[in-house]
């Protein structure tokens, strides 16, 4: 065939026009690609159109979908996180030889976990790492852990925020680990089904009216507990006690930094009756979620009150008292030789009350010394109702005779078996003399003669001053450090 044939000029021709316009109806799809591929990869810098006009996300930018339920459904089907927190005032490097000692037991016990400590020096780093605009961008919750001055405030607010953000076990600084952490879930538990673990620490409901006690008788621990990250619960706590900072200021008409608080304020603001009632809360809501009714059982303290074996509600597994807050003396927690005892609470580091007073009667000093011992409380009751229907000058009479008395202690016997009470829980109950109520004063055994000579310190409004002192060498005074149940 000739090369001018038309039929060849035409298939020629046909060969090359199609490529071009092949590709030209390609142009379009191309683009459209490209576009997508772009939106895509800078999906992160667009503002998400379910969220409100200038509200905060609770998780991380890019995420913006996720929230607190989100989260929580998330954790469904997983796993605790394998690491151990602790909070301290210096790094592991310079600890003091107790610290050393109790801390040593988590690693030794769980060589398969992390192991971490946040100190004075770095926990405002955390803080602002994880809550600042590359985490969770909550600016409040910087800010007010910015705020805070008061060391126990800043020691329970930096707990609940490490579990919320990273999950894991948190236990203070003088917890020994007494057993391994996956014994912190029963064996017939699948961990999967449960976000949290807490334990019981106090189990006295019998006080829940007393004016002092009431508050604190009724209490989960939070020196050690066991969650899942991002559990809407202590998020929750973490807003309530930002709330309860802002009241307290506002009705001290002060900044936050310069808020003062005693004991009572602190246990129910931020510690274990903060944490109790945020958990008993939650549990509830999840209740009446999963039960699509108002009407559904409410869950109170009644549900925990003697708790033999632990139990699962609104996936948080509660142990009973014995697992992490045995050998207190009260609320039956048994001792740490059990098998059932996982931790062991030294106390060696819950100085914080100093700085915090308890209420205490300038006679009978604090209830709390009792160490929710019903006689005695019974008794400190009585002598503070006898002093109020006392004349005002009756009334100061018997403050100078406790003033001498302290001045003028008596002699303290050098043997374990005459100790007076020591109402700390360091000491195991079963070491304990039965407590006295604190219209009574302790009395070693002596000769009769002197005990005719000291009788006058019994009686109530008696205006005989105290004797010397016996020259005795004193034995040591208990810790004041130690507090009887109710530091954590």
């Amino acid at each position: 065939m000739s090369p001018l044939s038309p039929r060849l000029a035409s298939s020629t021709s046909v060969l090359r026009n199609r490529v071009p316009t092949q590709m030209r109806r390609l142009i379009p799809v191309y683009a459209i690609c490209l576009c997508l591929i772009l939106l895509f990869l800078n999906a992160d810098i667009l503002p998400s159109s379910s969220s409100p006009k200038g509200s905060r996300g609770l998780t991380k930018r890019g995420n913006n979908k996720s929230s607190p339920r989100n989260d929580m459904e998330k954790n469904e089907g997983t796993r605790f996180p394998r690491k151990i927190w602790q909070t301290w005032k210096r790094d592991p490097y310079s600890f003091d030889q107790r610290d050393f000692d109790t801390a040593k037991t988590w690693t030794a016990k769980n060589p398969d976990y992390r192991y971490e400590v946040l100190t004075d020096n770095n926990d405002l780093s955390y803080v602002e790492d994880k809550f600042g605009p590359d985490g969770f961008d909550r600016a409040d919750i910087v800010d007010m852990y910015r705020t805070v001055n008061a060391t126990i405030i800043k020691a329970d607010l930096l707990r609940y925020l490490i579990i919320y953000a990273e999950g894991g076990v948190y236990a203070d600084i003088d917890v020994e680990d007494l057993r391994p952490v996956h014994r912190f879930v029963p064996e017939r538990y699948d961990e999967r089904d449960v976000d949290m673990v807490i334990g019981v620490e106090i189990d006295q409901p019998q006080f829940q009216d007393h004016p002092i006690l009431g508050k604190k008788s009724q209490s989960f621990c939070q020196w050690t507990f066991m969650a899942k990250p991002r559990l809407p619960v202590m998020l929750k706590l973490v807003e309530n006690i930002m709330r309860w900072l802002n009241d307290i200021a506002e009705g001290q008409n002060v900044p936050v930094s310069d808020i003062v608080l005693n004991f009572d304020q602190v246990i129910s603001g931020t510690g274990p009756s903060a944490f109790t009632m945020a958990i008993l809360e939650y549990m509830n809501e999840q209740q009446q979620q999963k039960q699509h009714k108002e009407s559904s059982h409410a869950i109170t303290w009644d549900d925990f009150h003697d708790l033999d074996e632990s139990k699962v509600v609104s996936r948080i597994l509660v142990q009973n008292v014995e697992v992490f807050a045995a050998g207190q003396g009260h609320s039956d927690s048994g001792n740490h030789d059990s098998r059932g005892a996982l931790v062991k609470h030294h106390y060696h580091a819950s100085n914080w009350p100093s700085r915090h007073a308890r209420f205490a009667h300038p006679v009978f000093g604090e209830v709390e010394r009792c160490n929710w011992n019903p006689d005695c409380v019974r008794r400190w009751d009585e002598d503070i109702a006898a002093f109020g229907l006392l004349s005002p000058e009756e009334q100061q009479k018997r403050i100078e005779e406790a003033h001498r008395a302290e001045e003028f202690p008596m002699a303290v016997p050098e043997t374990p078996e005459e100790a007076p009470p020591a109402f700390f829980p360091a000491v195991q109950p079963q070491e304990q003399p039965p407590p006295l109520g604190f219209g009574q004063l302790w009395q070693p055994q002596q000769p009769v003669q002197q005990q005719e000579q000291q009788q006058s310190l019994q009686g109530f409004g008696d205006q005989s001053p105290p004797p010397p002192p016996p020259q005795q060498p004193e034995a040591p005074a208990p810790d004041p450090n130690a507090f009887g149940g109710f530091v954590l």
